[in-house]
């Protein structure tokens, strides 16, 4: 099994983002999505909504996209807030669409979509939240 995340990629990965897409955005407040996302606006990140549910919606002043391949800009990250068998497609959409980086939120692990990430190029953190990283890295 490859390691989690190497030694300051996720610092590396936050310092180099602007554009995320956060998959499996919620509308409902109460939801760990909606807080992060929230979270990362405040930061001065952008934040683009993913949720097939809700896409043409808005969600926290920006337009909801059904999936990654409909959004019309360039990504930085995908944020994945989708179960560990859901997050394989999400990661092969991210590769797909020229995404640098997949970052699956607390309690989401895939092994086999990580390793196909990074055979792509793509720097993977798995299992851990922006919202909690970047106070720990004092950002």
């Amino acid at each position: 099994m490859m390691p989690e995340v190497e030694p300051g990629d996720i610092e590396h990965i936050l310092k180099n983002t602007k554009v995320i897409a956060l998959v499996g955005a919620s509308a409902n407040p109460a939801r760990d999505s909606h807080g992060v996302m929230r979270f990362l606006q405040g930061r001065g990140y952008r934040v683009i909504p993913v949720n097939p549910g809700l896409a043409g919606k808005e969600l926290n002043g920006e337009k909801v996209y059904a999936s990654l391949r409909d959004i019309p800009e360039k990504i930085d990250m995908v944020d994945v807030f989708r179960n560990s068998e859901a997050a394989g497609p999400v990661a092969d959409e991210a590769v797909e669409t020229g995404a640098k980086y997949v970052w699956m939120q607390l309690g989401v692990i895939n092994d086999e979509a990580a390793a196909r990430a990074r055979a792509a190029g793509l720097k993977v953190v798995m299992n851990r939240c922006p919202k909690i990283e970047m106070p720990r890295l004092g950002m």
